[in-house]
């Protein structure tokens, strides 16, 4: 990525911005607000986004329409947000993708995640899952780890592609651990759950909505939840850390973004409405009842820990090997 580029990129992002009246935190929003995503339509991040959009509409008084944008590891979304006037009513709702492609993709990105983009409010969060077959014997992280020790050749894990969350999950699994296991990539995590229940693999580390019915019937065992503390979905799980792995802990997670220009008190203000409206019990038990935990973080909480994420995360692309394709 050359800096002339991205200088271009710059000043395409303040030119909407100068077009634009200048909107005052307490005129905030003047008009409808719209919430771009890279995420695809139905997906469990779009619900998350059209149920969080409902509530603040009600709250402001004023339109909240999400958008679709899918492409490009998440930049379509990204570069027509940062062509949006910096005043807070084009936001974008991406997850966890934001910061590994960053770490994953780093200059071959057309901006720079952490300057061009403000972070205005992590607003969910959710653990991964470890989960394996009934036929493997294997009911805890111990016997998971001594298994992968013992077994020549090692292990083999699954994950829905290269890249994504769920896959970095299971390397930091191996960095940790200092087992060997072998990634093996599917088309989502439906088919790495399959093959996992008819142990042609031996563990997925799965986001909790399509695991959740699986482990209810007796076709997958869970051992530990990935996050840092227990998840409050499933609060009888383990976490890998408490299984004597300190230190281990990444969830999947979704938070709004903003043009970095935009004022900190209009970010301030979403950041304030978006805590309230995930509050509310009736969208806090919905949330969960999906497998999402509400967060509704300050802008200033959110963008240290995504500034701590990137380069965390890069260095665990950078001992697993995973390079841009």
């Amino acid at each position: 990525m050359s800096i002339s580029r991205r200088a271009c990129i710059g000043l395409a992002t303040l030119i909407p911005g100068l077009a634009a009246p200048p909107v005052r935190a307490q005129d905030f929003p003047a008009r409808a607000v719209r919430i771009i995503t890279p995420l695809s339509a139905g997906s469990q991040a779009d619900l998350l986004a059209r149920m969080v959009a409902q509530k603040l509409a009600e709250t402001w008084g004023r339109p909240v329409v999400v958008e679709n944008h899918a492409g490009g590891a998440g930049q379509v979304a990204g570069q027509l947000l940062l062509r949006s006037p910096a005043d807070g009513h084009t936001l974008m709702l991406h997850s966890d993708g934001h910061v590994v492609s960053a770490a994953v993709y780093g200059e071959q990105l057309a901006y720079d995640t952490l300057r061009d983009f403000a972070r205005v409010s992590q607003v969910a969060s959710s653990p991964s899952v470890l989960v394996v077959g009934p036929g493997l014997g294997i009911r805890s992280v111990a016997a998971l780890v001594a298994l992968g020790r013992s077994r020549a050749g090692g292990l083999s894990f699954g994950s829905a592609g290269v890249g994504g969350g769920l896959h970095f999950t299971g390397e930091m699994f191996k960095q940790s651990t200092g087992i060997e296991a072998t990634h093996i990539p599917f088309r989502g995590t439906p088919e790495a759950l399959t093959e996992t229940m008819a142990g042609r693999i031996d563990f997925t580390f799965s986001s909790l909505q399509p695991a959740l019915p699986l482990m209810a019937a007796g076709n997958l065992l869970a051992l530990a939840v990935s996050s840092p503390q227990r998840s409050p979905v499933l609060p009888q799980l383990p976490t890998v850390a408490e299984s004597g792995y300190p230190g281990f802990g990444y969830d999947l997670w979704w938070g709004l973004f903003a043009p970095s220009p935009t004022p900190a008190p209009i970010q301030d203000g979403i950041s304030r409405d978006v805590a309230r409206v995930l509050a509310q019990p009736e969208l806090r038990q919905r949330l969960l009842d999906q497998g999402i935990v509400p967060v509704g973080s300050t802008p200033a909480a959110f963008d240290a820990f995504v500034r701590a994420e990137v380069p965390r995360l890069r260095d665990v692309a950078r001992v697993a090997g995973i390079r841009p394709g």
